[in-house]
């Protein structure tokens, strides 16, 4: 049965992944379908793949067109109000520590091994934040080894993609990919897009399966190291602030909007 709510989703997942340093496995676990997501993902090479296709069709269908449209007003907002931008990303991630505390009870069954797990996990991706990405131009000529190093850039950012607090973006950027993939986007370069595609699509099935195994045998250990991804993205995306009036205002509204986003998507899911 298709539920046309997730078109939504899948813009604000979509939306995200555009943004290097957010990811779109925040933004399904602060809508309440991060099990669901992976589940799904996973299922699909399995002899009950039909009842998954009606969700990824939709959440699909909200993803790419998120990807496809909005990518261009993504890059003009980071272009000319980059902090802004980067504070309502960051509200959006803040609101959603509590909502993940309290679904694992963190304070009453976090136990020191659970707590050792969640500082590694926030200083891996805290880390990133001192890691310088790779500059550069969309690559402009293509040969078998570039679109093998496009397939494995995607199939590597959707691995990242699938962790809540990893930015797939934020891979591609290191990698030196992400320019390619935009401008691929944004001009519809076809054979590019059809090629990373496919490297996403591989990524997402075989590290779901891995996902959804650590879950269902390891849930109070994963949600550790969840919280641990989230709370660490919080320094990657952090842009810096530039004190003049008209910005901080900007920024602090943002910032205010991002948290009550994450507070009210957090109460529905």
């Amino acid at each position: 049965m298709f539920d046309w709510r997730n078109i939504f989703r899948g813009l604000a997942m979509g939306t995200s992944d555009i943004i290097p340093g957010v990811s779109g496995g925040t933004i399904a676990v602060l809508l309440g379908i991060y099990d669901q997501f992976i589940n799904a993902i996973s299922g699909i090479t399995t002899r009950e793949w039909k009842k998954h296709v009606p969700f990824l069709l939709t959440l699909g269908l909200g993803m790419g067109t998120a990807i496809l449209l909005l990518s261009h007003i993504v890059e003009r907002l980071l272009e000319h109000y980059p902090q802004p931008t980067n504070f309502f990303f960051i509200g959006l991630i803040a609101g959603i520590l509590p909502y993940l505390l309290k679904e694992a009870n963190a304070i009453g069954r976090f136990k020191t091994k659970h707590t050792i797990i969640l500082i590694i996990g926030a200083a891996l991706v805290a880390s990133m934040a001192f890691i310088t990405p790779a500059d550069g131009n969309p690559i402009q000529t293509f040969s078998t080894t570039t679109y093998i190093l496009l397939f494995f850039s995607g199939a590597l950012a959707s691995m990242a993609m699938l962790l809540p607090g990893i930015s797939g973006s934020f891979i591609l950027l290191i990698i030196g990919v992400y320019p390619t993939a935009i401008n691929a986007i944004t001009s519809l370069n076809i054979p590019v897009i059809l090629v990373i595609g496919a490297g996403v699509a591989s990524g997402f099935i075989l590290s779901s399966k891995g996902i959804r195994f650590l879950l269902n045998r390891f849930p109070l250990m994963m949600y550790a190291l969840i919280i641990g991804l989230v709370f660490g993205s919080l320094f990657v995306v952090y842009p810096g602030l530039t004190f003049t009036l008209s910005n901080v205002l900007l920024s602090a509204v943002a910032l205010f909007l991002g948290l009550v986003t994450a507070i009210s998507l957090g109460k529905k899911g």
